[in-house]
């Protein structure tokens, strides 16, 4: 059936025996299993690959691109990565959940049909539950149920498209379309909501941060970019894209500087930067589309370093809370110089992978003449740089003494952390590298004296007010509501309302039906005596073989009726 090896079916059979090694052997299958599925991804040729039939549909499991490599290669290297940051910490059983996640997420990346494309998705969806839930604290219980119910709604939302798309063309390729009838409104709508895209986005920033400190890194990695990929494959210039990315654009920032909680902070800026590449892919030529993949193969590296950086603080200080913490270079200066890359990163400085890759976004607004996009992507790349790359680090490693002197990360942390910095520079320095794998060829010189000035004025712009504004910056102990008060509040409370009317209804209606046998029992003993109420209908207690009796003969007697 399969002439190459499945990547996904790689990472599906390392995620089992992580289960059952143990020692040594356990360690081996964490680090060797991606290996393993990234030389599978590079084995794949261009085009579909295998094909089975299903109630007379054409399956294809795998197929072959460019931006399909591309995508499986980097789930790939960072299944690698986070499998070195958490193999000494983590659970077993996390480590497990963790890798059949990055098994749906190459399996999407593969997948040529909608049916494919569906499962390997909602496997991607029921392992990052268990992620979540392997923070182990009732919060993370609680945040688990809520992210399964949200993924599930999306998931039941996309397959009403799928079918629709099915039983109204008869085909269930995975090709380019646009939003223009219900069918492909729902496929949308799907997807968006893995995206994280607003008003159903709260889920992200309500989940990520309660898992564990290892979970964390691979929840940044795999469910919003594997939405990108499939906006890019089904909905390649969808005008409405550009809107909502711009909104999530936005959104993020806002959000991630009222927060106070480290990883929410992160958590919110991962929408941020997800609507980049959801505005890209709206935006739809060549250059926006190479945009969105390079910006998602780049964010991937520098959100998981940002993650490691958070996790290994957490980990050693068991504090989250800009509040609670400050003054940790002293004692963690490899973390605090990693946080910093990654920081930078994200915030697109030269001479690191942000900088290569979100000014290819700009460049294709540009290209298109779309002014006000333009505008507000170079804004939100200064408001990035307030809410991640100044906030994060400035509050946790620096600002005030905490008095907090933990060690720093342990050694596997710390070499998850270097390989991820590593990668962010190299590409930075080097774009040609991961230009030459982008699905379209690239006519983009990122280093332009213009462009490196603009950004440059742009961060330190924005440097600038963020120490002007440093009082404001200061979080409290406060809470930031978000749409998740409709589900987590406002929905709860009208549940209980509803509850405790149907009981109060429930208690009347049986007070009324017992006042009722109270009279007809009164009117028996008026009619027929004492003795008779006692023993009648309303009152009697038969046995259960009298029971057994009475409907064995009444069962009789309706056969013997039956039959005549």
């Amino acid at each position: 059936m399969f002439d190459v090896l499945p990547p996904a079916l790689v990472m599906l059979a390392g995620a089992i025996l992580i289960g059952l090694a143990r020692g040594h052997w356990r360690a081996l299958l964490v680090l060797g299993t991606p290996l393993v599925a990234l030389w599978a991804v590079w084995q794949i040729p261009d085009g579909v690959v295998a094909t089975v039939t299903f109630l007379d549909y054409p399956i294809e499991p795998i197929e072959g691109s460019p931006l399909r490599r591309l995508f499986a290669t980097i789930f790939a290297v960072m299944a690698f990565g986070g499998g070195l940051y958490a193999f000494r910490q983590a659970k077993w059983y996390e480590l497990s959940a963790a890798y059949i996640y990055a098994a749906g997420a190459i399996g999407v990346s593969f997948a040529g049909d909608l049916i494919t494309f569906f499962l390997y998705w909602e496997l991607m969806a029921l392992f990052s539950t268990v992620v979540v839930w392997c923070g182990g604290t009732p919060g993370a219980r609680a945040a688990g149920i809520r992210y399964a119910i949200m993924h599930l709604l999306g998931g039941v939302i996309l397959k009403v498209g799928i079918e629709g798309v099915m039983i109204h063309t008869g085909s269930i390729d995975v090709q380019p379309m646009l939003a223009t009838n219900f069918d492909t409104w729902m496929i949308l709508i799907g997807i968006l909501i893995n995206a994280a895209a607003p008003p159903i986005s709260a889920w992200l920033s309500d989940a990520y941060p309660e898992a564990s400190p290892t979970g964390s890194v691979f929840l940044s990695a795999f469910t919003t970019k594997t939405a990108v990929l499939a906006l890019i494959l089904l909905f390649p210039g969808e005008p409405v894209l550009i809107g909502i990315g711009l909104f999530m654009v936005m959104y993020g920032i806002i959000y991630a500087l009222l927060e106070n909680d480290v990883r929410r902070i992160l958590a919110y800026s991962i929408v941020n930067q997800v609507g980049f590449m959801v505005c890209a892919v709206g935006i739809g030529t060549q250059m926006a589309l190479n945009g969105a993949a390079a910006h998602a193969f780049a964010h991937i590296l520098y959100k998981a370093l940002l993650f490691m950086s958070a996790g290994a603080v957490i980990y050693r200080t068991g504090f989250a809370k800009c509040t609670d913490l400050g003054g940790l270079f002293r004692t963690m200066p490899l973390t605090a110089v990693c946080g910093i890359i990654g920081a930078l990163a994200i915030s697109g400085f030269p001479l690191t992978s942000g900088f290569t890759t979100k000014t290819m976004i700009s460049q294709a607004a540009a290209d298109e003449s779309l002014v006000f996009v333009y505008f507000m992507l170079a804004a939100a790349s200064a408001g990035v740089f307030l809410h991640a790359g100044i906030k994060f680090p400035w509050f946790v490693f620096f600002q005030k003494d905490s008095g907090l002197r933990p060690k720093d990360a342990p050694w596997n942390m710390a070499a998850a952390m270097l390989l991820l910095s590593a990668l962010c520079i190299l590409l930075g320095v080097f774009p040609s590298l991961l230009y030459a794998f982008l699905p379209y060829p690239v006519d983009y010189v990122p280093y332009t004296a213009g462009k490196v000035l603009f950004y440059l004025q742009l961060l330190l712009f924005s440097g600038l007010a963020f120490f002007l504004l440093l009082p404001l910056m200061k979080r409290t102990l406060t809470i930031s509501l978000d749409t998740d008060w409709l589900w987590r509040v406002l929905l709860f409370r009208i549940a209980r309302a509803v509850y405790l009317s149907v009981d109060s209804v429930r208690s009347a209606l049986q007070i009324r039906v017992g006042e009722f046998l109270e009279v007809l029992r009164r009117r028996a003993e008026g009619h027929f005596g004492t003795r008779f109420s006692r023993v009648g209908v309303f009152a009697r207690a038969w046995s259960i073989g009298t029971t057994a009796l009475w409907i064995a003969v009444l069962l009789t007697a309706y056969g013997l009726v039956y039959m005549l």
